[in-house]
């Protein structure tokens, strides 16, 4: 299947994810736990994916949007929100991102999302 890069300031999260993806047959080939580490993550790594969080400490998921995209203008992001985010959904999907997850979520929406998002081109 695919490679996936996870973002996300919780490792509770990460873990959750990655069990996921892992059970759909992807394979995790990167983790950052802050949006400081986003380019140097994929740099190091060409996911064909990246999930990841839009709140999180220091750089959020939007500003590590930007900059991913800027430098990889192809990189296909998935975000992922907590209910109540629409402004910031709508934001990141303006700045590159491919789709969105809203938390919580089940297994098969996220890999049914994923799924699309990889297929697209």
């Amino acid at each position: 299947m695919a490679t996936i890069m996870i973002v996300d300031d919780s490792a509770v999260m990460r873990k959750n994810i990655k069990v996921i993806l892992e059970r759909g047959g992807h394979e995790i080939v990167a983790e950052a736990s802050d949006g400081r580490e986003v380019l140097t993550r994929y740099i190091n790594h060409r996911p064909d994916l990246v999930t990841m969080d839009i709140s999180m400490v220091n750089v959020d998921g939007i500003e590590a949007l930007q900059t991913l995209i800027r430098s990889f203008p192809t990189a296909k992001v998935v975000m992922i929100s907590a209910l109540g985010q629409k402004q910031q959904v709508l934001e990141a999907i303006k700045s590159g991102a491919k789709s969105y997850i809203v938390k919580p979520f089940e297994a098969e929406k996220m890999l049914q999302i994923i799924g699309k998002v990889l297929l697209a081109p």
